[in-house]
């Protein structure tokens, strides 16, 4: 099949096609080159500009359920459940990084919790204020912010923590990790989401999702960037995290359906807490 070959090898960023489907990050323009002094002075994001460049075009889509993002709309009642389930949300304060469109964060909102979103995506954060004014969704709130930033800000003041399907679009998920493991209180929870690494995740997530179902666009995933459960463990006790739950993410697609299941061979999601 052409291109695969390249898909399985990518190593530069700068050979990314400019479409994806999770996007968290800050729109460049492509021929603008940014300041010298914000070069030097401003500390370096933890992301990458093709990745972050990912769903600039597609960001008025977010919320459009027969589009791109038709798997977010579908998988999230399960997210949803399976975090309300451990760490009811009610009346807790929440902290959803790389929100996107707002998605969860607009669900979790719904659910009783006083919410805020964060993304470096000045597009997907518009699109997720608009929704909430046109939804009324109450206390929810969108910041355009690092997670690394908001760390150092406000450390130790959230409930509960999210970081959904981001970690495989960033270069340092460890860093994340570590954020995450900051912003959330002592014995607060934070989930986590993502792709394992291995043949078998290759050939569902992009071979089958990207290019025989066109599920999502070419592109949006990057075999070497994918992360096993045992690696994203480590991440989460190098930061202060102990895992509590893991949980598989199945999809059939004959039948169009998604499930939870103990099989975390290619989707998977961890729930931890902090010590």
């Amino acid at each position: 099949m052409p291109g695969l070959y390249q898909v399985w090898h990518q190593k530069s960023p700068a050979s990314i096609p400019l479409a994806g489907f999770f996007y968290l990050g800050i729109k460049l323009t492509p021929g603008i080159q940014l300041d010298e002094d914000f070069m030097t002075d401003t500390p370096a994001l933890n992301a990458d500009p093709a990745e972050l460049a990912k769903f600039s075009e597609l960001a008025y889509r977010w919320w459009d359920p027969d589009s791109e993002f038709r798997p977010l709309h579908q998988i999230n009642p399960l997210r949803l459940d399976w975090i309300n389930a451990l760490a009811p949300l009610e009346g807790r304060k929440v902290l959803d990084i790389g929100c996107g469109g707002g998605i969860l964060s607009d669900s979790m909102a719904r659910k009783g919790a006083h919410v805020l979103g964060v993304d470096l995506s000045t597009k997907a954060l518009k699109v997720a204020r608009l929704h909430a004014l046109e939804a009324s969704t109450p206390h929810v709130e969108y910041r355009e912010i690092s997670a690394e930033q908001l760390a150092a800000a406000e450390p130790a003041a959230f409930d509960v923590v999210t970081c959904m399907e981001m970690l495989e679009h960033v270069p340092d998920p460890a860093s994340v990790v570590q954020a995450c493991a900051d912003l959330v209180k002592p014995g607060g929870w934070v989930f986590f989401s993502t792709i394992n690494r291995n043949l078998k995740s290759f050939m569902s997530a992009i071979v089958g999702a990207e290019y025989l179902l066109n599920m999502l666009p070419r592109g949006t995933h990057e075999y070497d960037k994918m992360i096993r459960p045992s690696e994203l463990a480590r991440y989460a006790r190098a930061a202060g995290l102990s895992l509590q739950q893991t949980s598989g993410l199945e999809y059939n697609p004959l039948t169009k359906r998604y499930w939870l299941s103990a099989n975390t061979s290619v989707n998977y999601m961890i729930a931890t807490r902090k010590i």
